[in-house]
């Protein structure tokens, strides 16, 4: 007999022997719409048993990956800078003992705590960031953290022309003005991907990879708390994940899945998916 512990699919070896730790940031306080991304990562938890440890897409077994799922932290829900900490010490404590910290939202402000943790061991990294909105607000509605200020957060750390923006598809006129003059933004699609990681690659640059669902288009993945129409497809995003894998991935995270607002169940699915298809271009 084991003990029932819920992971995800194929997420299952030691700790010690573990190469990537996935873990999940269940909150959702700030967020600006529909609120439930806390309950995401463990709905994607308990439905990824309906897919395959295997993926055709690359040829690729969960099974011989080495990740270690160690569920979801407990945060307060009454202090933002407190759940914030939490997130950041657990990412803490994953990299002092040499593994990727892979986080699993949660809205995307989760990506804060994480980032600063990767920043401490790698401050010339650099971010890609997928996602439907710029999320370079100075502050939203008086509050500097917020899961819409989250990428201006990171650009406090890193500064100008370290952050590369893909899919995004809404903001105010000042986070696109703000964009032009100090990040990479590539407006609706994913093209240039392929021109940054190359540079990426050549410099072998440290990155942090943070996927936002919300750049899918809602006709494929409904179930998020500020769906935007136009966003990509999924094979558009399998194939842009696995080009941002040829670069040095030194910390990931995936968020914004909120699975109570789609009833089908098709956006927890989804979102399953693509964490298997990270966890595997992860793998080289």
């Amino acid at each position: 007999m084991k003990q029932n512990i819920e992971t995800f699919i194929g997420c299952d070896c030691e700790y010690e022997k573990a190469e990537i730790v996935l873990f999940g940031a269940p909150f959702d306080s700030t967020t600006s719409y529909r609120p439930g991304a806390r309950f995401g990562s463990s709905a994607m938890r308990h439905e990824s048993f309906g897919l395959e440890t295997y993926s055709p897409y690359q040829d690729k077994d969960l099974t011989d990956c080495f990740v270690f799922d160690s569920g979801d932290l407990e945060l307060c829900f009454g202090n933002t800078e407190d759940a914030l900490s939490d997130i950041e010490q657990h990412a803490d404590q994953i990299m002092e003992e040499g593994k990727m910290p892979l986080l699993l939202g949660g809205e995307h402000l989760v990506t804060l705590a994480n980032v600063r943790a990767v920043y401490k061991r790698f401050p010339e990294m650099h971010i890609i960031h997928f996602d439907a909105h710029t999320d370079l607000r100075e502050d939203y509605l008086g509050a500097k953290l917020s899961h819409a200020c989250v990428i201006r957060r990171c650009h406090d750390m890193l500064g100008d022309g370290r952050i590369h923006q893909f899919c995004i598809r809404s903001g105010e006129r000042e986070e696109f003005a703000f964009a032009k003059e100090h990040t990479d933004l590539h407006p609706f699609d994913f093209e240039g991907l392929e021109q940054v990681v190359q540079q990426l690659k050549e410099n072998n640059t440290p990155v942090y990879f943070t996927i936002d669902l919300d750049c899918l288009d809602p006709s494929v993945f409904p179930g998020t708390g500020t769906p935007e129409a136009g966003g990509v497809t999924f094979m558009q995003l399998l194939h842009a994940i696995r080009l941002v894998s040829e670069t040095k991935i030194v910390g990931a995270d995936l968020n914004e899945l909120a699975p109570m607002l789609d009833q089908s169940g098709v956006s927890t699915a989804t979102a399953c998916k693509v964490l298997r298809e990270l966890l595997l271009s992860l793998k080289k």
